[in-house]
């Protein structure tokens, strides 16, 4: 069955994975860029939830079509280990052939007691439009 893809494009700025408890790997349904294929985007981590010893990863996959997602990210965070928000670009005018995007998350938990890890987080969205001063006269 394909998964229909998630229709982004006219609400950016948008969460591509809203506030959302994890405790395993997992990934998002594609998500069509529509109009906003082509431009820079500023991607918003928030970590609000952690317990210790783990570990969170999280990766930007691209695709012209919604199926094949080629060999590697167009981007990712750095791993993490704490609670905080994280921000990077994603530039998309460097892959104008990208059409969707997808999410997907690797958690690790390691040391005594429970192993299975526990991350609340979310990624938001939005065309990054680079600082520019204001001409004065």
């Amino acid at each position: 069955m394909q998964a229909r893809p998630n229709k982004v494009s006219s609400m950016l700025p948008a969460f591509l994975v809203p506030e959302t408890t994890i405790d395993s790997n997992g990934t998002t349904d594609p998500i069509d860029l529509g109009e906003s294929a082509g431009h820079r985007l500023l991607l918003t981590l928030g970590i609000l939830d952690i317990v210790e010893q783990e570990s969170f990863d999280i990766a930007i996959w691209g695709s012209e079509d919604g199926e094949e997602w080629g060999e590697k990210p167009i981007r990712s965070f750095p791993q993490k280990f704490y609670a905080g928000t994280y921000q990077i670009l994603c530039p998309l005018d460097a892959s104008p052939e990208v059409r969707y995007l997808r999410v997907e998350w690797k958690v690790h938990r390691w040391g005594v007691g429970e192993t299975t890890p526990m991350f609340k987080f979310y990624l938001f969205a939005e065309l990054f439009a680079a600082y520019a001063p204001k001409k004065t006269a």
